[in-house]
């Protein structure tokens, strides 16, 4: 009786103490998750909601902030950014089936679903958050970049980028200078070096023929011409010689003056040409290429987008088809303009008018 009782009081003991324990209300514990304002996911923007004219672009305060969908992707704050021709186009329309198609190429998107649309290829900022398989960046970093035309533009306070579209910015540039290369610059890069296969060890004496020559691939494509001895002649008008002239063009040309085709046929001929211009030129310009030397003739006017519109993939592409370093180089920024953030419309107009005289920057900040 006394094992009974002493186990019984024992038990009675323990429930107690559970009971006081259960009584101790213990505070959950809770996970610190960082959230973020509304007004904080948001960004301000220059987006177009379909193509047209001037008047289809629009300021917005609540363009979502970019975020990190793959591991190589960096965000940038934009500081400075700028406006190409290509800008003009895509507002307009220009490629915009085969752009589509880089961006939803299983077809899983609605027709219109690419707006919001945000322009700009050219960036210029700082780092603000990387993805985890980045290395070569971190936050704070000053970087540029070139952002391809099927993803979203730089005419915005943030940018999302992946890793090997992006570089440590010259320190010797500031953000509004380094915001007028990096679009112009691989363009022209591509068109000298990659098609024209022109390098620093093979140009020297070369005859170069720019046609289009202030503009902002034409004046990067002079300095790195000249950086590797060509001889260089330009073709722009009159109130832009000085420009070209001071950039290191050997022989000028004025559109303005005369017949192109009629004044080319006093020089000798050349070893590369490269086109800025199209139209009419693919006509003629062939002509001007040396005989049986490899000469290379390279237009940036390209059909294909265009044809892709009109004619679909497959068809857009027969018809393109058929219609169409031991040196150290110092490129200077070459800008004909800058435009506050607000006064981004203005900015398109310019560029659209043409006759440029190197590039058109934006300062978001």
């Amino acid at each position: 009786m006394e094992f009974l009782k002493t186990c019984v009081l024992r038990r009675k003991a323990c429930t107690m103490v559970c009971f006081r324990r259960s009584q101790v209300v213990q505070k959950p514990s809770v996970r610190k998750i960082s959230t973020t304002s509304p007004r904080n996911t948001v960004m301000p923007a220059w987006v177009i909601d379909k193509y047209g004219k001037n008047e289809v672009l629009r300021f917005t305060q609540d363009m979502m902030i970019p975020i990190i969908h793959y591991p190589n992707e960096v965000i940038i704050k934009v500081h400075a950014a700028s406006v190409n021709p290509i800008d003009v186009n895509m507002r307009s329309g220009y490629g915009a089936a085969a752009l589509n198609m880089k961006r939803d190429p299983l077809h899983i998107k609605a027709k219109g679903e690419e707006f919001p649309l945000t322009l700009g290829r050219d960036v210029s900022g700082v780092v603000m958050e990387c993805g985890l398989d980045v290395k070569y960046f971190k936050p704070g970093d000053e970087v540029w970049a070139a952002v391809p035309p099927w993803k979203q533009g730089t005419l915005s306070e943030f940018v999302v980028v992946s890793g090997n579209e992006v570089s440590h910015k010259p320190k010797s540039l500031t953000h509004t200078q380094a915001a007028s290369l990096p679009y112009v610059a691989l363009t022209a890069w591509s068109a000298i070096n990659k098609v024209g296969g022109l390098n620093d060890n093979n140009c020297t004496g070369k005859r170069v023929l720019i046609l289009g020559a202030s503009g902002g691939v034409g004046t990067f494509a002079i300095q790195v011409m000249k950086a590797w001895d060509a001889h260089v002649t330009a073709v722009c008008s009159q109130d832009a010689s000085e420009l070209v002239r001071k950039l290191g063009a050997d022989d000028i040309i004025d559109y303005k003056s005369g017949n192109v085709e009629e004044q080319l046929k006093s020089l000798k001929r050349f070893d590369f040409i490269l086109d800025n211009v199209g139209g009419s030129t693919e006509t003629w310009a062939l002509n001007f290429l040396k005989k049986w030397s490899g000469a290379t003739y390279v237009t940036l006017v390209t059909p294909f987008l265009l044809n892709v519109d009109r004619l679909g993939i497959a068809d857009g592409m027969l018809q393109t088809g058929v219609t169409v370093g031991s040196k150290t180089l110092k490129i200077q920024p070459v800008i004909e303009k800058t435009f506050p953030f607000s006064k981004v419309p203005e900015a398109f107009l310019k560029v659209e008018r043409g006759h440029a005289r190197g590039k058109t920057v934006i300062n978001v900040i």
